[in-house]
């Protein structure tokens, strides 16, 4: 039971920084056909909020696999603490 609980936990983990990512990306492509979207008033900030959410996404789904990469010993030296 624990070990399901905690795999759970970890979906969630991984999937919440994905769904960012994706935010952004739509965000992005919206500005670039000039529709607005989540009640943004211009659509500059639109696709500022868009790249840094596209960018908060990737960087915490890259620090995950990095980190489980490490624990099991698949990286390269440089990536090594």
């Amino acid at each position: 039971m624990k070990e399901s609980l905690t795999r759970m936990l970890a979906f969630v983990v991984i999937v919440t920084p994905i769904i960012l990512a994706v935010i952004g990306i739509k965000l992005i492509r919206d500005t670039l056909f000039f529709i607005h979207s989540f009640g943004f008033s211009s659509l500059g900030l639109q696709l500022i909020f868009g790249i840094i959410s596209l960018a908060i996404g990737l960087y915490l789904v890259g620090s995950f696999v990095l980190y489980r990469d490490r624990k099991r010993g698949k990286v390269q030296n440089k990536f090594q603490k």
